[in-house]
């Protein structure tokens, strides 16, 4: 069972996602907020595997409350809701450690489907969100990309593939269907990845394949 928190200020936004998880078999809604300091104290204290959190809150921004959730001691992992006007908050939500990013127009389903994804270990920015924001991150740090470059010299052609697709927004399922691969040998070489390239997680794997120019821009190489 997945345990999942809803904070966001708009209280509609919570009744909807809150009536489709009591509706699956493999979620259990443990807590909701309103803010992000509440977020804080329900990460505590309702010890959930997943938080959906909305950006622009009061008291606490969702930036501020993930940096301290992921900083804290309870494990769980964030899902930021944003739109296309939350760019510069977005970029905040990636330092702070969010595994995931999603926009607010999905449908609830997708957002469900998000938290399985997140909770089985892997990270997920929707298509429109890594296009557009993670492009943007990575072009606004020109003079990284020289070093980006030198270190994924240490990997190799099909970790390179692999990254591609991580870039791209593809999850571990979607990247072994395009390389014909079984799932754990993807989860393998993502997990090498990870080793090799000393990132923290897959959205800092999507930086780099931008930033190292495999996918989104002139010279990128990567799926479409």
């Amino acid at each position: 069972m997945i345990r999942v928190a809803l904070v966001d200020d708009q209280p509609l936004v919570r009744a909807a996602l809150q009536m489709v998880i009591e509706e699956a078999e493999d979620l259990e809604l443990v807590g909701e907020a309103g803010t992000g300091a509440e977020a804080v104290r329900l990460a505590e204290q309702a010890a959930p595997d997943i938080i959906v959190m909305d950006i622009r809150m009061p008291e606490m921004d969702g930036i501020e409350a993930t940096r301290q959730i992921v900083a804290g001691p309870s494990g769980a992992q964030i899902i930021v809701l944003t739109t296309f006007d939350d760019d510069a908050y977005v970029y905040g939500a990636l330092r702070a450690g969010a595994a995931g990013f999603l926009v607010k127009d999905m449908a609830l389903e997708q957002i469900l489907d998000a938290v399985r994804v997140v909770a089985a270990g892997d990270g997920l920015l929707a298509p429109a969100v890594t296009r557009r924001l993670i492009k943007d991150f990575a072009s606004a740090q020109p003079s990284q990309q020289t070093e980006k470059v030198r270190e994924l010299s240490g990997i190799t052609e099909r970790e390179r593939e692999v990254l591609t697709l991580i870039g791209s927004g593809l999850t571990n399922t979607e990247i072994a269907g395009r390389l014909h691969i079984s799932v754990a040998t993807a989860k393998t070489y993502v997990t090498r990845i990870l080793a090799k390239l000393g990132a923290r997680d897959r959205v800092q794997l999507v930086i780099m394949a931008y930033e190292a120019g495999l996918v989104g821009g002139p010279a990128g190489t990567g799926a479409k």
